[in-house]
């Protein structure tokens, strides 16, 4: 398998796919890898009809990569990690078409200390918080928060970064990231900053997070996120949470996550199109229950539920519109690499007045527009290999 990479790494590099010297493979420990994931997915309503469609990477992401590691000596290590994140079904780039959009960083790990990177990168968040969630560890984007409001399904990709995620102490590990807006004259226009701790012993992990993005996209799309990478147009966009998962027995787990969002002169969203009326204020109030059993080495099932409030306010008047989610998902595992799976989910929407118009209606991530109504169920069935 070593000298299989080798030659898959030195096709790459002789076309200029990959920029990496190749004489550097013999000192260096690198690995290709990557996930295939092709489903089938059910939508009862689709802007008043339903829809089978073919489905590319909906719980993992189809994609493949490289990453590497070399020891420097004296406690050192250098590392990168390149991530392209493409769509099965048609062949085309996903995250704004970029080569290595999901990630591409290069840093320092340090057995002492932690671990320093910088590029593009995934946030706080998304590392500490978002694996408490059903979402952001055993289900996927059908399973998401609404619009995927607080990011735990990792809507938010993060260039011009720098990370810190120190190593475990008495179970805690903290992260930190600053990423830049790389404009003269506009520090803070497209910045963004995040924090977040961890803390696991035995059966228990908790964790909490604080992420936050200034300016706008629309005038700085070259800053910390672009319009591709956001699942929001805001010229503010604050995330903040908490979460716990408890090991009922060695094969059951529980958990429960709040998040709160907080957003200002927000024009839209990549999940309902541009608003009526522009918000001056939308805040979304998150609560999530989950649990999965292991069933067999080969086999679990989960269960998730959230209740999300919302409260938006605009020029043309006020509105609380509220969802309701349950989620479910059976896996059965053929072998260490591939599975099948199924996942169903069910969403319910308040009625929302006229100015408020798309936000408040049914619409899951994962689906392709919102309902014409205030249900919209989906149900998918997808065959997934990792190598």
């Amino acid at each position: 398998m070593k000298q299989r990479t080798k030659k898959v790494l030195f096709a790459l590099a002789s076309t200029g796919a990959v920029a990496i010297p190749v004489q550097a493979f013999a000192q260096n420990s690198v690995t290709l890898y990557g996930a295939i994931d092709e489903g089938l997915q059910y939508t009862s309503n689709v802007k008043g009809k339903s829809n089978i469609e073919t489905t590319s990477g909906r719980d993992s992401g189809d994609r493949w990569g490289l990453k590497g590691v070399e020891d420097l000596g004296g406690g050192l290590k250098a590392l990168f990690q390149i991530e392209n994140g493409f769509n099965l079904n048609t062949g085309n780039l996903n995250n704004g078409g970029r080569i290595f959009g999901r990630q591409a960083y290069v840093g320092v790990q340090s057995d002492a200390f932690g671990t320093l990177t910088m590029g593009r990168q995934y946030d706080p968040l998304v590392d500490m918080l978002g694996p408490l969630t059903a979402n952001g560890n055993w289900a996927g984007s059908l399973l998401s928060h609404v619009y995927d409001n607080d990011n735990t399904d990792n809507s938010i990709r993060v260039s011009n970064s720098v990370k810190f995620v120190s190593n475990r102490y008495a179970g805690f590990t903290f992260e930190g990231m600053y990423a830049f807006s790389n404009a003269a004259g506009e520090f803070a226009n497209n910045r963004l900053y995040g924090l977040a701790a961890q803390y696991a012993n035995g059966a228990v992990t908790i964790a909490g997070a604080y992420l936050q993005i200034n300016g706008n996209v629309t005038t700085n799309s070259g800053g910390a996120v672009s319009a591709a990478d956001t699942n929001f147009t805001a010229q503010r966009n604050q995330i903040f949470g908490g979460g716990i998962n408890y090991a009922l027995t060695s094969a059951a787990t529980v958990g429960f996550i709040y998040t709160h969002t907080n957003l200002t002169d927000v024009i839209g969203s990549e999940y309902f199109g541009n608003l009526a009326n522009p918000a001056s204020s939308l805040r979304f109030n998150n609560f999530e229950v989950n649990a999965k059993y292991q069933f067999a080495p080969a086999f679990f099932a989960g269960l998730m539920y959230t209740y999300t409030m919302a409260s938006y306010d605009s020029a043309a008047g006020q509105a609380n519109p509220h969802w309701g989610n349950f989620g479910a998902m059976i896996d059965y595992n053929l072998t260490k690499r591939t599975d099948v799976y199924m996942q169903v989910a069910y969403q319910r929407a308040s009625h929302t007045p006229d100015f408020a118009a798309p936000l408040g209606q049914a619409v899951l991530v994962g689906t392709d527009a919102p309902s014409s109504s205030l249900n919209q169920t989906a149900v998918l069935v997808s065959f997934r290999h990792l190598f």
